[in-house]
């Protein structure tokens, strides 16, 4: 696929737009981003996002999405890949350097409303109630296609997450995990 310069130009101005601290980057399409006022979007240096369904064509196509609430820091690391991910950070997510991202992936650092159904019923006690608890992403991880990340995750360095997994605990640096929930696969070589 071609770099079309009027993608990198309409993701220049969203990012711009949107307050974010950006490097060099490469878009193919153009990512849908929200960050509220208060919120803060790092970018480190050669992010590369696919947005666009000839860039990763695995199925479920959607522009990249990242939603930064007032309170929320969203960290990306240098040369970090996504495709087609959807990120919503209330507090914080942070992905470290050398991270692949696969196609269709969401993390999520909310439940997005209260897990009591009376505040459910009120917007403002829902809104009130909702629990955060911050994501972390080591570095070299690579997350498989379809997968979800929830709240309260650390990922450990080199680790490799199985696609479509469900990833509800913490996993340890150099190993594979994988399925619904995530669970131990194998420890990683050292090279």
């Amino acid at each position: 696929t071609v770099l079309a310069p009027i993608d990198w130009l309409r993701t220049f101005f969203v990012l711009y737009l949107n307050g974010a601290k950006f490097n060099a980057f490469k878009s193919y399409g153009v990512p849908k981003i929200n960050v509220s006022l208060g919120g803060k979007l790092t970018l480190g240096k050669n992010l590369r996002m696919n947005n666009r369904e000839s860039s990763n064509p695995i199925g479920r196509f959607k522009a990249c999405s990242m939603v930064v609430g007032k309170k929320g820091e969203l960290i990306i690391g240098n040369d970090v890949g996504i495709s087609s991910t959807a990120m919503v950070c209330y507090e914080r997510i942070e992905i470290g350097n050398n991270v692949n991202v696969g196609g269709n992936v969401v993390i999520y650092d909310t439940d997005f409303h209260s897990l009591a159904p009376s505040d459910r019923m009120n917007p403002t006690l829902d809104k009130k109630n909702t629990k955060t608890k911050a994501v972390f992403i080591g570095n070299d991880v690579f997350i498989g296609g379809h997968s979800t990340i929830l709240k309260g995750v650390t990922i450990g360095d080199n680790s490799i997450i199985g696609a479509c997994s469900m990833v509800v605990k913490d996993i340890p640096p150099n190993e594979i995990w994988a399925g619904h929930p995530a669970r131990f696969i194998k420890k990683l070589e050292k090279n």
